[in-house]
């Protein structure tokens, strides 16, 4: 069984930023990468609202210089997932599904959390290529041009909205005849001239050629009705699951499954050793930045702990 002062699970910005601090104050961390090493930026095509990057950057090509960057002062990267955890006492328990195990002083956790997608077939390989789940992240992208977005809560409206800000039309697709979300953000979303609104509606299909997505085709519930429509990218807004099943509830959490912190704006969680970072803890930023930004607060907490309680 392997021992370490900070074992990190999850990579992407979050736990990337955590190893870089971990490794530079010398605590030589382990990072358990997970199943999708670099998180959701692996999917993003070009980040132009990441601070020192004045073109822009594919999003995989900074996840690769965020890894190396810790690499280069000795984070250990362990390409793994992390399958059970025991919290019940220092040093902390880990289990990976490769059958390694480890013991641990302190524990960041940097597991993210998973948008949700439909399914649809196509529907993964075009992320990046017309298929967006961020809406913040990349309608800069769609300005003067034509969007649908899915869902029907209050993300669907704040990205539907945010979207109008660059497309020169926003459709919304709502399986239903009426909206889950609050009153407040229905009324800003009907209000919005740029925004329809298309209930009842299904999507069944994305339709797209070499260049990515140029449109989709939806059902009518009511109807049974088929059509295709033109659009230059789709979205979907159905909410996003964060990795937490596997802490098994010894880790405080809300209804929806994300890390509680207890003393916010403090990385902590309800268990003194164990830091959480990044969206597993952050369902409103939701960005690269501010995930980078609570990975370098998870590891200074991890090492003020270590150095308090030798």
């Amino acid at each position: 069984m392997e021992k370490s002062k900070v074992i990190i699970i999850g990579s992407g910005p979050a736990g990337y930023t955590a190893a870089l601090y971990a490794s530079r104050a010398n605590l030589n961390p382990i990072l358990i990468e997970g199943r999708e090493p670099g998180g959701q930026l692996t999917t993003t095509t070009d980040v132009e609202n990441f601070p020192g990057f004045p073109e822009g950057i594919m999003g995989p090509d900074l996840m690769v210089n965020m890894k190396k960057q810790a690499e280069r002062f000795g984070t250990k990267y362990v390409n793994t997932l992390v399958s059970k955890v025991d919290f019940s006492q220092r040093p902390f328990k880990l289990a990976c599904e490769n059958g390694d195990q480890y013991e641990a002083e302190t524990v960041i956790l940097a597991t993210g959390a998973s948008a949700k997608y439909l399914g649809l077939p196509h529907e993964q390989e075009l992320i990046g290529k017309g298929v967006s789940a961020c809406a913040t992240c990349d309608g800069f992208f769609y300005r003067e041009k034509i969007v649908h977005i899915v869902g029907g809560g209050d993300t669907a409206m704040e990205e539907a909205i945010f979207l109008t800000k660059f497309a020169s039309k926003v459709y919304v697709l709502v399986r239903s005849d009426k909206l889950r979300a609050s009153k407040i953000m229905q009324d800003k979303a009907m209000a919005n001239e740029k925004i329809e609104f298309l209930w009842n509606t299904s999507t069944e299909e994305i339709l797209f050629d070499q260049s990515g997505v140029t449109g989709i085709k939806v059902k009518n519930n009511q109807t049974g009705e088929s059509t295709e429509r033109q659009t230059d990218g789709f979205f979907v807004a159905i909410g996003h699951t964060p990795n937490t099943g596997f802490l098994e509830g010894q880790i405080k959490t809300d209804e929806n499954g994300y890390i509680i912190p207890p003393n916010p704006p403090h990385p902590d969680t309800n268990v003194e050793g164990v830091f959480a970072c990044g969206d597993v803890q952050d369902h409103y930023y939701r960005q690269a930045i501010s995930a980078a930004g609570s990975g370098c607060m998870a590891a200074i907490r991890a090492e003020r702990f270590l150095s308090e309680n030798e």
